[in-house]
């Protein structure tokens, strides 16, 4: 391609973070995400026992944004911390592009536009409160910006401890630093924070645990 063709589209836009990134390459770079994160149901032990996040399905973007503050250390997580520390920009983005398009086809729910389930006047009150659809969609499944997480069907365990990552301050082992979130779940008791957690998780979403094979 023409040198000045290319830096024209460069700054246009048209050459994007998305397009550096390599599915392929991401599979291949996958091999310490998949211990956790490719084995059905598997539960964590810290900072309490949780279900492991399903991540097949969730944009790259997220992917990206989550490694990146777990390699800053705004997400306080010893174990994530120093997976992410061992990896470059082109690995996150890599691998960014295999988790999003790691579905198995069978497992593809199709999900409304609005949740399936309506909410109890409590949790609806509570959903209100947090304006929590303003960024994760009015199906928690289309976030306003891909950089947000897909929450609909994730694991209400997860989403709990999650959740409650953004009330902590001043542990150097687990809380999370995002400034917004955490002043959304400060306002929030445990208890209501679980009610939210268990409506979200109850909901079809678009995300998945894709068993890999660890030998592959």
């Amino acid at each position: 391609m023409n040198k000045a063709i290319f830096f024209l589209l460069a700054l246009s836009g048209t050459f994007s973070m998305a397009q550096a990134q390599d599915a392929t390459a991401g599979r291949n770079k996958a091999a310490m995400c998949i211990g956790c994160h490719g084995i059905p149901g598997y539960q964590a032990s810290f900072p309490e026992v949780h279900k492991v996040p399903m991540i097949s399905g969730q944009s790259a973007k997220y992917i990206i944004a989550a490694l990146t503050e777990y390699k800053k250390g705004d997400r306080k997580h010893p174990t994530m911390r120093a997976a992410a520390t061992s990896l470059s920009d082109q690995d996150m983005a890599d691998l960014g592009a295999f988790y999003e398009k790691n579905l198995k086809a069978s497992m593809i729910k199709t999900v409304a536009d609005t949740p399936a389930v309506a909410p109890s006047a409590q949790v609806e009150a509570l959903l209100t409160k947090g304006a929590c659809t303003s960024c994760h969609g009015a199906n928690f499944s289309k976030p306003i910006d891909p950089s947000y997480p897909k929450l609909a069907g994730q694991y209400a365990d997860y989403l709990y401890v999650a959740l409650k990552s953004y009330q902590i301050e001043g542990n150097p082992q687990v809380g999370r630093g995002n400034a917004i979130m955490a002043g959304q779940a400060k306002q929030f008791t445990h208890a209501e924070l679980k009610a939210l957690a268990g409506y979200i998780a109850s909901l079809p979403g678009e995300l998945q645990t894709v068993r890999e094979n660890p030998f592959r």
